[in-house]
C-alpha cells in the first residue's frame, strides 16, 4: 500500500480510502514529538513510488499551513534550461570526484568539509546578484528550514563516508558501490513503510547484491582496507538515498539557489563542527598547494556543476531519469582512474563483472517502478 497525503485526505491511501497508515498519534514521534509530527497526513518524500514519510512530515504540513512564508510543493514549472543536457554535464562532473580525491593527502573529513565550505561561499556570492533568490531564502519557514537541515546532515555524512571510501579502496569500486543508492530507497521503504518491493525490484536488488559480493571478493586481494572502503561506499549510498529523497520532495517548492544554499550550508556546518571537534584534523594548517587545488576543484566541478545540476534537474524530470543518468558516474570515474597515468587503476575482472551486475540490477529495479 502506498500512502499519500493531499488536501482534505489526510492519511488517505492510493484510492483515497481515508484509512490511516500504520503510524499514528501513538507512534514514537507522534503527538508533538521532536519533529512536530501530529499523526495526521503523511508526506510522499521520495523518488516516484518509494518515499520517506515519518519525521519529514514537514512537507505535508507545508501544504496545510496558512502561513504564507512556508514553501509549498506545487506543480513542476517549465525549465529555463533543458534538464537532460544539464544531467549529462552534471554526471560528467560527478565522474571526476573520485580521481580528484586521489590527488590529495588530506583527511577525508577535511576534504569533504572544504568541498562544501567553498561551495557555500560561491553560492553566497551568487545570491548577492539574485534578489529573487534572497527573497526566497528569507521566506522559508521553520518547517522548510528544518527539512533542508535534515537533508544537509545526510549530505554531510554521505560526502565524508564516500571520500573515505575512495581513500581505502579503488576509485572504481567506490563509485560503483555508491551507485546502489536507488536500491536503498526501496529497502528503507520496505523496512519502515511496509511497502513491498515489486518482483522486478527484488530481482534487481538480488542481481546488485551478487555484483557487490563479487567486487568484495575481488578486493580481498587488496587487504582489509579495501573491504572497509567498500563498506563505507555502501554506507554513503544509504545516506545519499535519504538526501535525494528529501530533496525530491523539497526542491519543487524552493528556488534552486536558496535551496542549495540551505542544504549545502547545513552540510558544511555539520562537517565544520566535526573538524573542530577532531584534534587530528586541522582546519587550515598543514595542507599543501595541491590539497587546496583539490578542494577548489571538488567544489567547482563535482559539487557546483555535478550536485547542483542534479538538484536543478530534480525539479523538472522524473526521479527515474535522474537516477538512471547518475549511473553514468561509475563508468566515467572508472575510465578516468584507469586512463590517468598518475592513478592508473586498471579495473580487474571482478570489478568489471561485479560492476556490470550492480548497474544492471539498479536499472532493472528502476524500470520496475
Amino acid at each position: 500500500m502506498v500512502w499519500r497525503w493531499g488536501p482534505g485526505s489526510q492519511g488517505a491511501g492510493r484510492n483515497g480510502s481515508g484509512s490511516k497508515p500504520p503510524w499514528g498519534a501513538g507512534a514514537p514521534w507522534g503527538g508533538g514529538g521532536p519533529f512536530g509530527v501530529d499523526g495526521g497526513g503523511w508526506a510522499v518524500m521520495a523518488t516516484q513510488r518509494y518515499a520517506f514519510r515519518a519525521p519529514v512530515q514537514y512537507v505535508a504540513r507545508m501544504q496545510q499551513t496558512t502561513d504564507s512564508s512556508e514553501p509549498v510543493i506545487g506543480p513542476r514549472p517549465s525549465p529555463p534550461i533543458p534538464p537532460v543536457p544539464v544531467l549529462i554535464v552534471a554526471v560528467t562532473a560527478f565522474s571526476w570526484a573520485g580521481p580528484l580525491v586521489r590527488f590529495s593527502d588530506a583527511p577525508a573529513l577535511a576534504i569533504s568539509a572544504w568541498r562544501l565550505l567553498l561551495s557555500v561561499a560561491f553560492i553566497g556570492v551568487v545570491l548577492l546578484f539574485r534578489p529573487s533568490s534572497r527573497r526566497a531564502l528569507l521566506s522559508v519557514g521553520r518547517r522548510g528550514l528544518g527539512l533542508a537541515m535534515l537533508a544537509g546532515t545526510f549530505l554531510a555524512f554521505h560526502f565524508w563516508g564516500w571520500i573515505a571510501a575512495v581513500q581505502y579502496t579503488t576509485v572504481a569500486s567506490a563509485a560503483v558501490l555508491v551507485s546502489t543508492q536507488p536500491l536503498f530507497v526501496a529497502i528503507l521503504s520496505a523496512l519502515f513503510l511496509r511497502e513491498r518491493p515489486r518482483r522486478g525490484e527484488w530481482a534487481g536488488m538480488g542481481v546488485a547484491v551478487v555484483g557487490a559480493a563479487w567486487i568484495g571478493w575481488g578486493d580481498l586481494a587488496l587487504g582489509g582496507q579495501a573491504l572497509l572502503g567498500d563498506a563505507l561506499a555502501l554506507g554513503a549510498a544509504l545516506l545519499a538515498a535519504a538526501y535525494y529523497a528529501i530533496g525530491r520532495a523539497l526542491r519543487p517548492g524552493l528556488d534552486l539557489w536558496s535551496y542549495i544554499f540551505l542544504v549545502y550550508g547545513a552540510a558544511a556546518g555539520v562537517l565544520l563542527v566535526a573538524v573542530l571537534l577532531t584534534p587530528s584534523v586541522p582546519l587550515v594548517e598543514g595542507y599543501s598547494g595541491r590539497d587546496w587545488a583539490v578542494f577548489a576543484a571538488l567544489a567547482a566541478g563535482p559539487m557546483m556543476i555535478g550536485h547542483t545540476g542534479v538538484n536543478y534537474a530534480l525539479r523538472y524530470v522524473r526521479a527515474y531519469m535522474a537516477n538512471l543518468a547518475v549511473l553514468g558516474e561509475p563508468l566515467g570515474a572508472t575510465l578516468i582512474a584507469w586512463l590517468l597515468p598518475a592513478i592508473g587503476e586498471e579495473p580487474g575482472p571482478s570489478l568489471v563483472g561485479g560492476g556490470a551486475l550492480i548497474l544492471l540490477g539498479v536499472i532493472v529495479a528502476l524500470r520496475a517502478r
